[in-house]
């Protein structure tokens, strides 16, 4: 598609790559943009749109719904969010903590949690936001949260509630100071949020934050680990702002609109906070967090905020798109308000089904000339987050873009994939307390073992972009020596089972043919399961007709009862499914899978 925004670099940089083959078939892509300088530390964000727009809004959450039900909100303006910053900053130097202890915050986004964890970064102390979910929805077990504290050991704990988090802290094998912003009073020892916030700035904040450097630690991450404890990411302030510098300089456009931004994605993903923080961090945008998120109880939310929220940049991940749709789809004022002023669509996280991508792009057709602009990036926790980015109008989802300035992606061939590393400013130092994993996870060039492979949509012109082709770690062998692709097997059954499917498990490892656990949506789990399991026999069929070999064709498939657990780590926070834990977990569900004679349950084609 050609038009004045993408072929404008005013607006987007040019398309372009520079590819360097090496030996054995492996070639390096990298930007012939250099990076430009960036800031030292996340902080000097906040001092400049506090003195260079002290009344614009920053941040805001919701108050409440006005007569009307619209959301009413909480915003802090650029002044606010900074005085704010440096009273809790105040307040954590008071307390004095000891020096390698992190803050850590147990529970979801809100403008407290906020401004904890930009003050914690202004002195110079690490930050580490852990899912919620650990402490919500783990009913009496909190083994796996107390193991996570006990590797973080945090100087401060806090949690917006302390009904709803502070059991999960009882027996918790750490010494902490426990902060809540509400029902501090009913936990013995725990500080009030406003107690924080008590003591006026002086310029101990000051002295702090000018020896804040590129290499102190900012912020601590949580890989999403299939077993055990996560390991712990740890996030430099260089890192942080250098990946902000890369996405401006390949999203032009964000230096002459600043970015609006109605925000779910939680903060104890690198996606949302830091990718998404951090924007609005970096171009003093503002960005409403909204209190919905892709899952039938809480969908609403969202399309309540939407109708007082016109965001001009919209992030979700494809399963939030999916839930999201029949409101748009229904409503056209709503469509209309969501589409308006919309300069980018962006989806991350897992692997955008074709048919969720069509219905994005027809409802937007009904509600504005231009066709909406859906794209894309791709990274990590490690890599803080952004490595590549699709700045230009992509036809259909699989293409994650090219290399920013300053990142530079190496492809070795790999049990029959190409294996992507990568290497760049933005690129973590290690893993914390964890030297073998930190040696592990580089190559002997420096580059990060990020674990994904991918190719190029055209092998004879590297600025054709990448294509994303599965975790390397996931995909599998049969018996008959055949590499299975899960990932692209994955994507390729939840389309073809669209709308009946929420996602799919691919199982074979060390087996003669591949099979498939399938989770169905809520509507699919209502219906008569003889039709759905006939709908399934129909795709399983079809994909045997394609004649695609066995490492593309599913013999056998079984439907669950349920969804993926997000409390037993089966499902992110962000609606991905961990396949490796999930396969465990449902052990004895692919051994059914695989009985001789199959039982009644087992769907073949």
């Amino acid at each position: 598609m050609a038009g004045s925004f993408f072929d404008d670099p005013h607006w987007l940089a040019p398309r372009r790559t520079v590819r360097t083959d090496l030996a054995g078939g492996a070639f390096v892509l990298r930007s012939p943009e250099p990076l430009k300088p960036h800031v030292r530390r996340i902080g000097d964000w906040l001092e400049q749109w506090a003195r260079e727009t002290p009344d614009a809004p920053a941040f805001a959450e919701p108050a409440g719904t006005d007569g009307t039900g619209r959301t009413t909100w909480t915003v802090l303006s650029w002044r606010a969010l900074r005085e704010r910053v440096g009273r809790i900053a105040q307040g954590l130097l008071d307390l004095n903590l000891p020096a390698d202890k992190p803050v850590v915050v147990l529970s979801d986004n809100s403008l407290d949690h906020l401004v904890l964890m930009l003050a914690a970064m202004h002195v110079g102390r690490a930050s580490c936001t852990v899912s919620s979910g650990y402490c919500r929805l783990a009913g009496t077990d909190y083994s796996r949260i107390h193991g996570i504290l006990h590797t973080l050991q945090p100087g401060l704990v806090y949690a917006s509630d302390a009904a709803v988090y502070a059991p999960a802290l009882e027996e918790a094998p750490i010494e902490a100071v426990a902060v809540f912003s509400h029902g501090a009073g009913t936990v013995p020892g725990a500080l009030a949020f406003e107690q924080l916030a008590a003591a006026a700035e002086t310029p101990a904040v000051q002295q702090a934050f000018e020896a804040v450097t590129p290499d102190t630690h900012a912020k601590y991450l949580l890989t999403s680990g299939s077993t055990g404890t996560p390991k712990v990411v740890i996030n430099t302030h260089r890192m942080l702002t250098a990946n902000q510098e890369m996405i401006g300089q390949t999203l032009r456009f964000l230096a002459h609109e600043k970015p609006v931004l109605l925000d779910w994605l939680p903060w104890s993903h690198t996606f949302g906070g830091n990718h998404n923080i951090h924007m609005v961090m970096r171009w003093g945008g503002t960005m409403y967090i909204d209190d919905g998120r892709p899952l039938p109880q809480a969908i609403g939310r969202t399309v309540v905020n939407l109708r007082t929220v016109q965001p001009t940049i919209y992030f979700n991940v494809p399963k939030g798109y999916e839930m999201l749709l029949p409101a748009l789809e229904g409503d056209a004022a709503l469509a209309r308000r969501f589409f308006e002023k919309l300069r980018m669509v962006f989806y991350a996280g897992a692997g955008m089904p074709e048919a969720t991508w069509r219905r994005v792009e027809a409802v937007a057709a009904t509600v504005r000339s231009e066709p909406v602009w859906f794209t894309t990036s791709w990274g990590s926790t490690e890599t803080a987050p952004a490595i590549t980015f699709a700045n230009w109008y992509l036809e259909r989802p699989g293409v994650i873009g090219l290399p920013m300035p300053g990142a530079e992606v190496k492809f070795i061939p790999n049990g029959g994939k190409l294996e992507m590393r990568v290497r760049g400013p933005n690129i973590f130092p290690g893993y914390r307390n964890n030297p073998q994993a930190t040696k592990d996870a580089f190559d002997e060039e420096g580059y990060y073992r990020i674990g994904d492979a991918g190719y190029l949509l055209d092998e004879n012109d590297a600025s054709s972009g990448i294509v994303f082709n599965g975790r390397v770690a996931e995909d599998f062998k049969l018996t008959s020596g055949t590499w299975v692709s899960v990932g692209t097997l994955r994507l390729k059954l939840v389309n073809a089972l669209a709308p009946l499917v929420q996602d799919v498990a691919i199982t074979g490892h060390d087996r003669g043919e591949i099979g498939a656990l399938v989770f169905l949506t809520d509507a699919a789990r209502a219906l008569p399961r003889a039709d759905v399991a006939a709908a399934v026999r129909n795709v399983l069929r079809e994909l045997k007709a394609e004649g695609g070999g066995s490492s593309m064709v599913p013999t056998r498939a079984r439907l669950m009862p349920d969804a993926p657990s997000m409390a037993a780590g089966e499902l992110t926070d962000k609606g991905y499914l961990n396949q490796r834990l999930t396969l465990q977990r449902r052990a004895a569900d692919v051994d059914a899978l695989y009985a001789n004679p199959p039982g009644d349950d087992v769907i073949r084609p």
